[in-house]
């Protein structure tokens, strides 16, 4: 009795089955199968991965897919409604080209017909029919459909019509038996259409899941992904629970009448073979100028760049440069770097920035001489081998960094070189991580928020955690699970469906670029925006020869040229960050003090405090900063520092270390250096040693207990000498092994470590140099997000430099330099686009300066300016220059608006109005006049520019309270916004945190007990924050929860992922309530007692709860007054005082939230 299983549905039909791959193909092989089938829904995005695993598990795989069939032509939009906008078909590649027609149609259903979902139809089947066999599916298959409506002869015509697209015997009516009353109807029709038309039957078993159990997991799934709960009643559902792989057995009892369709189903498996091709580059040619071949034409421009970067060139240079040409040429990558070297100089001739280089790429003489690079390769020691290894065949990797803001430009450039069917962006899944499945799963359980996000944050949060690992690390999440039942349950439901791919997203970068069309290759697919992407994700291509390129954008880039266009415009000279000193005292002492607010890559607060106690002497100590501040690395930190502080008690296990190891003071910080000891102290060559570190650093234990043998004593047969031969002792040798072991798992790539620390420098550099410039180019550069631009403004005030509001005459879009301050950017404010922006600019540019509120009316037209701009550019201050105030503008600006608009109608009618006939001087007086209002109070200032500009400019309420506010927190609002780089808070989750600022929204909520709760915005210097305030602790602290207050609040942080964290409130004190002391000097203890009775005098005409403190000079002793003689300390009891015993005797002393609590 032989079975096999033609319609399958993995994880890949997304959020419609939780069938895993590896598990299936397992459960496949332990029922005794031979083969197997993948169709999902209209996708191929499983089909390498099922390929391979089945492979691997000596299981036939038999690829295919369940598409959607249009009723008419796969481009018509809404014929039919609801389920008749498709139908089901399955297809199965019966051998290669097969595969490459199923990769067609389902191409074609994404890039032609999507319509909710990827459709084709008559005609697409068939133009690519060819070697496919095709089933007519479950009950949305289009002869169900027909049969289960009671039109037999309609479902009969659709069977034949299918039959004579794929041909005789390559098309099979399918029967199914999930228990579902209509299928027994169906069935006993196809049947009878068999015999009626020849065409023969099978069984399927519509898979969704891989074991009975997992109908409980998968019914959850399917609430996920209509965002149902599984107790709602009208909601998808797959009944009876039959959707499991079922083993041949359980086949014949379902279907012991038609014992020929189960036969069947083992012959369609027999007849399908297709051999995918793995490890075969499949580049594409670039066209090299007439008279040339690529490797001319590539030898040529290297050279040449040879001869350029380096003078003079010594016989090692080209010694080295024919090396690594001849290992491109042996793998075939001559095209490749001749693609790569077009697009960057593309980038180059059209004043797109590009990165000096990033990944391993920058250890290529190649990359450097071709302009890929800016890095010497030859003065960093950085290796080839680490970038193109001649023992390991595998495609090389150059990542670009480009501008931000142009990064499409380049990628549209190849997409017009190569044709826009060759060059194709790439498919990321997301998947259901630990935490978020817990919290996906508790959602649909219906379980209450709070309990379920305490469970989610019971799961550390780190790369590649499991729930399996958490239970195993967190002992209190497994006391939850193993003694609470409803736990248990949510996490075995999660465990099910942990890892499942939840959606696609496009790669940020990823590009494909390809011999034919992509479609040869690879299926196609849409992003959410639209475009066309691969359906296989990154590595896969690369698995299957196809080259693909990172166009990456990288703000910093955008940052630093336009710091050099403003820098330049300042300097009046050409500056080329090419030639700098990179070992510029100054700049690194500046790096070495800490400030580093907008350097890329230090400016985090623990990469400031590390480079406060690296104080970094060259590019190198940067380079190595970089690739030790990560986990891990940490612990080698302090023996760097030692290192470098006492070069003199720094000791090498054998003499041939010390020249590989001195630049990082005898600590492994690269890979490369593990090649390079490998290299120097046993011999090997640099490729092989490069496969000693991937086993290092990948921890295969096997292969690195082999490698220690040779490292030690050497391998005649492979040509390794080893340690010993070179005359280092066996003792040692070990030593350094093991020394290397534990930093391979670590070490970081000094190519891409390098690259990063030049872009580092150029920043540091330009704030160093042009402190102005650079600020500017950086608050543009996040012109978009309010609280990163407030955070640098806090920066520029502390720098000295001056912000200067936006200004209707000399603002530009982006932030500009003005006199050596920073004019605010006018496409900053709300609501002005870049039309309204360009119209301004180039009004002023044709007529000159604007000279009033109604000369700027008169020449904008309406289009571009109305009641709402104007409103928003007086919030801004944008019209302070013309002579009025903010207050004036405001309350006039309607009326010079309407005015301006009544004579342009006047105009165009051609009506003459009093105005044409009056004089000069009299049509002065007739002018609408500025009102003698004065202007608005600075705190109504500052709440319109905060309005309009999402920051405050001329001021921040909270200045004056400045030095109480640093004084009293423990962290700022920005310390609760996800890093951009780990996507963690600063600050831990459940950790007590202080903060201060501005209440400036309160929203009040009712618990189901009707308690009171608020949710409260705190704004301090350098942006806002949401503060929860639960029932318990809101009656405590309701007198100073109002809006406008300033407040100190305490309380415990809850982290939430991907989104800025919150605070819990538990007590909140105002600022007033901060306690002070006023202390008063006297040179002795004798003065003091002499002037006792006239001090208590004056200290009984104020009455308040701050404390008196006198200083005794001469004797050095203090003394606090009694509560009695407590005062309201404010400026006139300060200058009485002062009057009285000089402004050097009295002082104000400010204590902190903490010691006040304590008093109490």
């Amino acid at each position: 009795m032989n079975f096999s299983h033609l319609h399958v549905h993995t994880e890949y039909s997304l959020l419609d089955s939780s069938n895993k791959i590896k598990e299936y193909v397992a459960r496949v092989k332990e029922l005794g199968m031979n083969s197997a089938a993948i169709t999902d829904h209209g996708v191929m995005f499983g089909v390498i991965d099922f390929y391979r695993a089945a492979k691997e598990a000596g299981i036939n795989p038999i690829l295919g897919c369940e598409v959607y069939v249009a009723p008419g032509s796969r481009f018509d939009k809404e014929t039919q409604t609801g389920e008749n906008r498709y139908y089901h078909l399955v297809l199965l590649a019966e051998n290669n080209q097969g595969y490459s027609n199923l990769m067609k149609i389902v191409s074609a259903g994404f890039v032609e017909g999507y319509y909710y979902k990827p459709r084709v139809d008559m005609e697409v089947l068939e133009k690519y029919h060819e070697g496919i066999i095709a089933l007519s599916a479950c009950l949305a298959g289009e002869v169900a459909r027909y049969l289960s409506r009671g039109l037999y002869e309609e479902g009969k015509k659709a069977a034949l019509r299918y039959e004579q697209i794929f041909g005789k015997g390559n098309f099979f009516l399918e029967l199914q038996d999930h228990g579902i009353a209509q299928q027994q109807i169906v069935n006993q029709q196809l049947i009878r259409m068999n015999q009626e038309t020849g065409i023969d039957l099978v069984c399927t078993n519509d898979v969704h899941y891989t074991y009975a159990d997992d109908a409980a997991p998968h019914d959850i799934l399917l609430c996920i992904q209509t965002g149902k709960k599984v107790e709602d009643e009208d909601r998808m559902r797959y009944e009876g629970g039959q959707y499991y792989v079922k083993s041949p057995e359980e086949m014949a009892q379902l279907f012991p009448y038609v014992p020929e369709a189960l036969e069947n189903t083992q012959k369609i498996a027999d007849r399908c073979h297709v051999e995918i091709e793995f490890g075969v580059t499949k580049l594409p040619k670039y066209d090299v100028p007439e008279g040339y071949t690529s490797w001319e034409y590539l030898n040529k421009l290297c050279y040449e760049g040879l001869e350029e970067r380096y003078q003079p060139v010594t016989e090692e240079l080209r010694e080295r440069l024919k090396y690594e040409l001849d290992t491109i040429q042996t793998m075939g990558y001559v095209d490749y770097f001749l693609i790569v070297w077009d697009f960057i100089k593309y980038a180059r001739d059209h004043d797109i920035m590009v990165g000096p280089g990033r990944g391993s790429a920058a250890g290529s003489l190649v990359s450097y001489t071709l302009g890929i690079t800016k890095l010497d390769p030859i003065r960093y020691q950085l290796l080839f081998e680490r970038f193109l290894n001649p023992e390991r065949v595998s495609m090389p990797d150059i990542d670009i960094d480009f501008c931000f803001e142009r990064r499409q430009e380049v990628m549209d450039y190849v997409v017009r070189k190569y044709g826009k069917d060759r060059v194709v962006q790439i498919v990321t899944f997301g998947t259901m991580a630990a935490r978020g499945v817990i919290r996906d799963v508790g959602r649909v359980l219906d379980f209450p928020y709070a309990q379920v996000d305490t469970i989610a944050k019971m799961i550390p949060n780190e790369l590649n955690i499991t729930i399996n690992k958490a239970l195993d690390m967190n002992p209190e999440l497994k006391k939850k699970y193993e003694e609470d039942p409803q736990i248990k349950y949510l996490i075995d439901m999660s465990r099910r469906l942990e890892g499942l791919p939840r959606h696609t997203s496009m790669h940020a970068a990823g590009v494909v670029i390809s011999q034919k069309n992509v479609d040869e290759y690879v299926p196609l697919s849409r992003a959410s925006d639209g475009s066309i992407t691969t359906q296989f994700t990154m590595t896969t291509l690369e698995e299957l020869g196809l080259l693909k390129m990172d166009f990456l954008g990288l703000r910093t880039l955008t940052v630093i040229q336009n710091a050099v266009k403003l820098a330049e415009k300042s300097a009046g000279k050409k500056i080329d960050l090419d030639t700098i000193d990179y070992n510029d005292p100054p700049v690194l002492k500046m790096i070495g003090s800490g400030k580093c607010e907008g350097v890329f890559q230090l400016e985090s607060a623990g990469m400031k405090n590390f480079m406060k106690e690296l104080k970094p002497q060259s590019l190198e100590d940067i380079i190595a900063g970089i690739s030790l501040y990560r986990p891990g690395p940490m612990d080698f930190i302090p023996q760097y520092i030692k290192g470098k502080n006492h070069p003199e008690d720094i000791t090498y296990d054998c003499p041939q270390l010390e020249a590989i190891l001195e630049p990082t003071y005898g600590c492994i910080v690269y890979q490369e250096q593990v090649m390079q000891i490998v290299r120097d102290l046993a011999g090997y060559t640099l490729g092989r040693s490069d496969l000693v570190r991937r086993a290092m650093s990948k921890k295969k234990a096997a292969v690195m207990a082999k490698e220690r043998q040779n490292f030690v004593y050497g391998n005649e047969e492979e040509g390794v000498p080893g340690c010993i031969a070179n005359g280092i002792d066996e003792k040692v040798a070990n030593k350094i092994y093991d020394d290397m072991t534990d930093f391979a798992k670590y070490a970081f790539n000094k190519s891409h470590a390098a690259a990063y620390a030049v872009v580092s420098y150029q920043t540091a550099w330009l704030k160093y140099y042009y402190p102005v410039e650079f600020m500017a180019a950086l608050m543009t550069s996040c012109i978009e997000n309010p609280s990163k631009v407030s955070e640098y403004i806090l920066n520029c005030r502390q720098m000295g430099i001056q912000i200067l509001p936006p200004d209707i005459n000399k603002s530009e879009g982006n932030f500009s330099v003005e006199e050596g301050g920073i004019r605010y950017g006018l496409s900053a404010v709300k609501g002005i686009g870049k039309p309204v922006m360009d119209a301004i600019v180039a009004e002023r540019e044709t007529a000159g300066y604007f000279t009033s509120l109604k000369d700027f009316c008169q020449r904008l037209t309406g289009k571009e300016v109305n009641k709402r701009t104007i409103e928003n550019f007086i919030k801004a201050g944008a019209f302070d220059g013309l002579g009025g105030t903010r207050k004036q503008f405001m309350m006039i600006y309607i009326q010079i608006l309407d005015s301006v608009n009544q004579e342009k109608k006047s105009s165009m009618s051609g009506q003459m109005s009093l105005f044409d006939i009056m004089g000069e001087e009299e049509r002065k007086s007739f002018e609408i006049k500025l009102p003698d209002v004065g202007e608005y109070t600075q705190e109504t200032k500052l709440a319109f520019e905060k309005e309009v500009l999402g920051v405050y400019i001329s001021g921040h309420p909270l200045e004056d309270y400045e030095q109480s506010w640093r004084k009293n927190i423990s962290a700022v609002t920005s310390d609760f916004l996800p890093d951009e780089e780990t996507g963690q808070p600063h600050v831990l989750d459940g950790s007590k945190q202080v903060v201060g600022g501005m209440i400036t929204e309160k929203t009040i909520k009712y618990t189901r007990n009707n308690k009171i709760m608020a949710f409260l915005t705190l704004e301090d210097l350098v942006g806002t924050m949401e503060v929860v305030v639960f029932p318990r602790d809101y009656e405590k602290n309701a007198a100073v929860m109002e809006v406008d207050s300033k407040v100190f609040i305490q309380g415990r942080v809850s982290a939430e992922d991907d989104k800025p964290s919150k605070l819990i409130c538990e007590k909140i004190t105002s600022f007033d309530q901060i306690p002070r002391e006023i202390w008063i000097q006297f040179p002795s203890k004798e003065a003091y007692e002499k002037q006792v009775h006239h001090l208590y005098e004056l200290l009984s005409q104020s009455d308040g709860n701050d404390q008196v403190v006198v200083f005794l000079r001469q004797e050095r002793m203090m003394k606090k007054l009694p509560n009695a003689r407590s005062v309201l300390i404010n400026d006139a009891l300060v200058e009485l005082l002062s009057k009285e015993y000089g402004a050097e005797n009295v002082k104000v002393v400010e204590k902190s939230i903490e010691k006040k609590s304590k008093m109490h």
